[in-house]
């Protein structure tokens, strides 16, 4: 076999690597992404507890990456504080080193049962959350056969000529091993199909584990990497977790590299197999990291943070002189530009609300009054948005637009109107209660409490549909977001049901707390038809909506 072809092989199945690994990450994010993200919310004050935390869930997301851009975002929100992310990232990096040396087991039998089931759950049913979990077992079945296919597609390069010298050259200069490695992973996108790839390499003999364990230091670095550059764009606070790990990341894997290039490596104390001896060094990194990081996490986090604040004193000038500029009085002439204006604009509105979505049922577990502030400021700025984007639509000459053109203002004008009610929803409502439940003491229910929780969650879910269908005006999203009010009415009939059997119990938080949990359930209705009004003109235009949703009987005609 010619080495071009070899490459190809090789190229394919590292491709499907990086594909699987994406799917099943997707998979987890849309059945259980909403939950994974509260539960880590009310884990990590605790420095184990975040540690635990941070491992389970890149497991649950087969990436550290995530995680990491996901509690910085917390971190930038106020959410949790700096050190216990950043403690929660290092416990993140295990838990990516663990997936690891659970992919490196001997699993073939899984490859046909995983792929067999999944496809068959994700054809067979309706249900979100059943096929999301389809999606994540075809997802396994494939990533456990691209292993298969990178050790049988790197088999020939045991007869390569030209290996060897490139081996020999990286095993006597390993600081350009190092920074090919780093590099690398950036590039993959994935230190777990990065490190996999080398594992897979040195279980064939291809690479001396002296040489694995050097790259698997470079893949630490370039996992850090990956998120420091993927939250260049947020503000300081949220990029302050991910750099903060880098930081610490590539500090302690240069001290690593610096002593085993003076010293002898004990590889045989790593494992039986030179892939095991490489996967142990990638674990022992990352736990070495955490002994050490633990007690250094606040002192780092908070030089980043005071490093981050000093170079963008005017950050929140930026923003607000961006987020005007969307609006350009210069592009009104060209009805095009000007809607393309508005929609970036819009964007931005859909950004505010789904943090105060997700900031309100926060505040219903915990109530304070500088959160309730908070929330009433960002209603301010929707507000603000809304008269501004109106404004501007009336300014676009109607004489100019085209059919299309005028469709799709009218479309923008009410979304938001419709956007700016599920504000008013939030701050004039849903914050009343929170006032009274703080001014009250009063508690829910464990039920109580858990039914609430399940329908903002599939509330929030919906959101997310409706800002895609905003912008990409796809009618498969669309149909999507109005089986998902349907589904949404169900759980709304069920909980009320359930709410009244406590009732009946005589449940005395039930009592104390009824009409707080009828008038949420109530509010969270009415933002998910707010926000599944948003899909109708896609479908209306489509040909896919119905003038009337009522079915007459015959004698009532």
């Amino acid at each position: 076999m010619s080495g071009s072809v070899v490459l190809i092989h090789l190229a394919g199945a590292i491709a499907l690597l990086l594909w699987a690994t994406r799917m099943v990450r997707t998979g987890v994010e849309r059945a259980y992404g909403d939950v994974l993200r509260r539960k880590l919310r009310n884990t990590l004050s605790n420095p184990i507890i975040a540690t635990l935390a941070g491992a389970l869930l890149a497991i649950c997301f087969q990436s550290a990456t995530a995680v990491s851009i996901l509690v910085g975002s917390f971190v930038g929100s106020g959410i949790v504080g700096g050190s216990s992310g950043l403690i929660a990232v290092l416990g993140a990096d295990l838990g990516s080193a663990l997936v690891v040396r659970l992919l490196s087991f001997d699993l073939s039998l899984l490859v046909p049962i995983a792929t067999f089931a999944g496809t068959t759950i994700f054809l067979v049913t309706e249900n979100r959350i059943w096929k999301q979990f389809g999606r994540i077992l075809v997802g396994v079945g494939l990533l456990l056969l691209s292993l298969q296919l990178i050790g049988l597609a790197s088999e020939p390069l045991r007869e390569s000529h030209i290996l060897p010298v490139i081996i020999n050259y990286l095993s006597s200069d390993v600081v350009t091993a190092f920074l090919i490695a780093a590099i690398a992973t950036w590039l993959f996108h994935s230190s777990v199909a990065f490190i996999l790839l080398v594992a897979a390499l040195a279980s064939r003999e291809l690479m001396p584990v002296e040489l694995g364990v050097v790259m698997i230091l470079g893949a630490n670095l370039g996992g850090g990497l990956i998120a420091a550059l993927l939250s260049r764009t947020m503000p300081a606070p949220s990029r302050s977790v991910p750099l903060s790990n880098l930081v610490m990341r590539g500090i302690f894997a240069v001290i690593v590299l610096a002593g085993i290039s003076l010293f002898r490596l004990p590889v045989e104390m790593l494992g039986s197999t030179p892939a095991l001896q490489v996967v142990h060094a990638h674990i022992a990194f990352n736990l070495g990291l955490i002994i050490v990081g633990l007690p250094l996490a606040p002192l780092v986090h908070r030089q980043i943070a005071k490093w981050l604040s000093g170079n963008n004193p005017q950050v929140g000038e930026l923003l607000a002189e961006r987020e005007a500029s969307a609006l350009d009085p210069a592009a009104l002439d060209v009805p095009s530009r000007a809607l393309a204006n508005v929609t970036r604009a819009v964007v931005g509105m859909c950004e505010t609300l789904e943090v105060m979505l997700k900031n309100v049922m926060e505040l219903y577990d915990q109530p304070d009054r500088p959160g309730i502030d908070a929330l009433a400021e960002l209603d301010d700025k929707v507000d603000r948005k809304h008269a501004s984007i109106k404004l501007y639509l009336a300014k676009i000459p109607p004489e100019q637009m085209s059919e299309t053109e005028t469709r799709r203002t009218h479309e923008l004008l009410e979304a938001c109107v419709a956007l700016e009610q599920v504000g008013d929803i939030i701050t004039r409502n849903m914050v009343v209660h929170i006032h009274k439940k703080l001014e009250r003491g009063l508690t829910f229910t464990p039920e109580g409490w858990q039914e609430l929780s399940s329908l903002h969650a599939s509330v929030l879910s919906s959101a997310r549909l409706a800002f895609n269908v905003l912008i990409s005006r796809d009618a498969d999203i669309a149909l999507q977001l109005v089986q998902e009010k349907d589904r949404l009415r169900e759980i709304e009939r069920h909980t009320r049901h359930r709410h009244f059997d406590r009732l009946r119990d005589n449940t005395k938080k039930s009592i104390e707390t009824s009409s707080l949990h009828l008038d949420t359930i109530r509010d969270l209705k009415q933002i998910n038809s707010l926000l599944a009004s948003l899909a109708y003109p896609v479908l209306k235009e489509r040909g896919m909506l119905g003038g009337t949703r009522l079915t007459l009987e015959p004698e009532a005609v």
